[in-house]
């Protein structure tokens, strides 16, 4: 039988996070209507934060208030704090993404603590959630690398994934934040985080493009039998806090690969290429996605 895989569409959330111009709630709520289209069933579309910090999320609560739902899609918001949290929970999201940075100067930058304290913290919003009866997800930031202190040894990264393992999220996800990793180093770390949970916690991947290693990135997490990936629409993205950050990978693009390797993704292109078409015009550049140029295969 063939797996299915699961692509967590964020280009809501981390796509726009980083982007010069300011979509409206309306244009927010046709970019999550045409993932929707597009087949998606998990969508992270906003962040609980602190909107001076991150202004492109400053109407997350009005974003929520706004949202179509839909059967069988599920809405995740990414929080760092119990404020934003309690947030989250009153704006009836399905899902919470909790992020720990790998590293503490850059966790120090992302959200003025130490990975210590953010896995302390994580802790205490995965428990809060699940009595809630929200989803949880952490994420572990730059665990192939980081802007500031370089390699990521397994061994730090091993210390992390433990603490968030204890932390007894529904889900655990390793980030490639700043785009540095190559198919050895995914093979290498997913083997680790699957040492450390014992399968007892799914694994899911997060993904940039940076230096245009995303999409084979994606073929080693697969082959590694980790099959939920996240990807955003056109490939935008990035982070505030972390220099000459760019966008994920491109949705589109994975579908178009996993299609031609016969592995199922559920979305459908042709409406991808054209929520492609509408962002780009919405932001007003062109995007690094391939395939709303390229096309799919002939035929």
């Amino acid at each position: 039988m063939t797996v299915m895989v699961d692509i967590v569409e964020v280009s809501p959330r981390d796509g726009l996070q980083n982007e010069a111009m300011l979509l409206t709630t309306a244009d927010k709520v046709e970019l999550v209507d045409r993932a929707v289209r597009a087949g998606a069933r998990r969508v992270e579309v906003t962040s609980f934060v602190n909107p001076a910090r991150v202004p492109q999320m400053a109407d997350a609560d009005e974003l929520m208030a706004a949202l179509p739902r839909h059967d069988g899609v599920r809405y995740a918001g990414l929080v760092m704090n119990r404020r934003g949290l309690d947030r989250a929970l009153a704006a009836g999201v399905d899902e919470i993404n909790v992020v720990v940075v790998a590293t503490d100067t850059f966790c120090g930058r992302n959200q003025g603590m130490t990975t210590a304290q953010a896995c302390d913290t994580a802790a205490v919003l995965v428990q809060a959630a699940r009595e809630a009866g929200v989803f949880t997800t952490v994420t572990v930031g730059a665990s192939f690398g980081c802007p500031f202190e370089g390699e990521v040894p397994p061994n730090r990264l091993r210390e992390v994934l433990t603490r968030v393992r204890d932390a007894g999220p529904d889900e655990l996800a390793l980030a490639d934040t700043i785009g540095v990793a190559v198919p050895s180093d995914v093979t290498e770390r997913l083997t680790l985080a699957r040492e450390i949970t014992q399968s007892w916690t799914p694994l899911r991947l997060h993904l940039h493009d940076t230096r245009h290693t995303g999409v084979a990135n994606a073929v080693a997490a697969v082959q590694a039998g980790v099959t939920t990936l996240d990807a955003s629409i056109g490939g935008t993205g990035g982070c505030p806090f972390a220099p000459a950050a760019t966008g994920n990978v491109a949705t589109e693009d994975l579908v178009y690969l996993f299609d031609r390797l016969g592995r199922p993704t559920g979305l459908n292109l042709e409406e991808l290429t054209s929520a492609v078409a509408w962002l780009e015009r919405r932001l007003g550049k062109q995007l690094p996605g391939a395939l709303l140029r390229a096309g799919g295969f002939p035929t």
